[in-house]
């Protein structure tokens, strides 16, 4: 079995598995309870947000849990939007945003909101000259993710804080669920950002864990209210276990040495599939190596639909996806490749390729001679 799906979710790691077991044996005391029992969940709990907010060269204050990342990006864009609701009602966000901001972002329209989408370029990238003629006085809010999850593109998130460096009234989110581990942290969750959002399940744990950064004096509306947890800012009985899990598997994933030579060892297997897809006439290369992570590759057969390719895949035990795992259910083309302008049934032909470092190069020649057969055999319906 080869599993090329990664940017969907990941296998959560037996190390992160083990401290999950641990806590949810052994502290299952509610954090809120004034017990020695829920001292003791406590303990875990801020002992977790101290060690994702030192990851991050953050402070422990800025660190709120969340169930991942499409809670995150619906609580920031609706949780900023109604608490500035009173400077303006005008947000921008990418055309290229995952649906959790964007679908979030034109809710907000019934909402008396007016929502702008900046374009990107035929790369995939976001052309930050025209997010800049879409700034407007009354302007609150952009929110640009880090890496976008169907392409792999990496977004000019520093180039972005640059241009919003003198316009303190707009706040600036980053969706950063598919940077983690893939782009140095430094590179986007830059001193400008005021909101970013995170997923467990991408960088090796469980899954129903998530976070969200809000830098310090930010504020924002809840959009879970009740009991008062992770100060006022988002009621529910934390998930305690989960949250340790994801703290560790932040801190396997960010570790300095490994995370260097996994890089390395992405970078050469997306080099070799991109060389080798690249021989075949039929086959359309979308993704880049230059300002794209190594883990995602998306690539189409000219007239044979990504669902078809995914699932005679499928047939050999090797498990890809139509770009985004989201939609790809949805039936829809890549949202992302509408907006680069490529054709509607040009884009209906994506699969995306998504790495980790627990594949290998034996994978990948297995993969590239699994493809050569697909291609012949669909070569007569092209």
């Amino acid at each position: 079995m080869i599993y090329f799906d990664n940017a969907a979710t990941t296998q959560t790691h037996p190390e992160v598995i083990k401290t999950y077991t641990e806590v949810a044996t052994k502290i299952w005391g509610n954090p809120s309870s004034l017990h020695n029992l829920g001292t003791q969940a406590t303990r875990i709990l801020e002992a977790s947000r101290r060690q994702i907010a030192e990851l991050l060269g953050k402070e422990s204050k800025e660190i709120f849990f969340t169930s991942g990342g499409t809670e995150g990006d619906n609580w920031v864009i609706k949780g900023v939007a109604f608490e500035k609701a009173h400077l303006g009602k005008h947000i921008i966000v990418s055309a290229i945003e995952h649906p959790a901001v964007k679908e979030s972002a034109l809710w907000l329209k019934t909402q008396g909101f007016e929502v702008d989408l900046a374009p990107v370029n035929t790369q995939g990238f976001v052309d930050v000259s025209a997010l800049e003629t879409l700034i407007r006085p009354d302007t609150t809010l952009v929110s640009v993710m880090a890496v976008n999850n169907e392409i792999g593109a990496i977004q000019p998130i520093q180039e972005i804080s640059q241009l919003l460096a003198d316009k303190p009234t707009i706040s600036f989110h980053v969706d950063a669920v598919q940077a983690i581990g893939k782009v140095p942290t430094e590179q986007y969750l830059t001193d400008r950002v005021d909101f970013a959002s995170f997923s467990g399940h991408k960088f090796h744990s469980v899954r129903g864990v998530g976070f969200v950064y809000i830098k310090a004096g930010k504020k924002i509306a809840p959009l879970l209210t009740g009991g008062g947890q992770e100060s006022d800012k988002r009621s529910t009985t934390e998930n305690v276990a989960g949250i340790a899990a994801t703290a560790k598997a932040l801190r396997l994933t960010l570790d300095k040495d490994k995370a260097t030579d996994s890089q390395k060892q992405l970078a050469a297997m997306k080099q070799i599939l991109v060389d080798e897809l690249s021989k075949y006439q039929d086959v359309t290369v979308f993704s880049g190596m230059e300002n794209f992570v190594p883990s995602i590759l998306t690539f189409g057969i000219k007239n044979i639909r990504g669902e078809v390719i995914v699932h005679a895949f499928e047939d050999h035990q090797i498990y890809i996806s139509t770009t985004s795992a989201c939609s790809s259910k949805a039936g829809k083309p890549a949202g992302t490749l509408i907006a680069m302008g490529v054709p509607q049934k040009l884009a209906q032909t994506a699969v995306r390729v998504s790495l980790d470092d627990d594949n290998d190069m034996g994978q990948i020649e297995q993969f590239l001679t699994i493809f050569k057969q697909i291609y012949h055999n669909t070569q007569k319906v092209r």
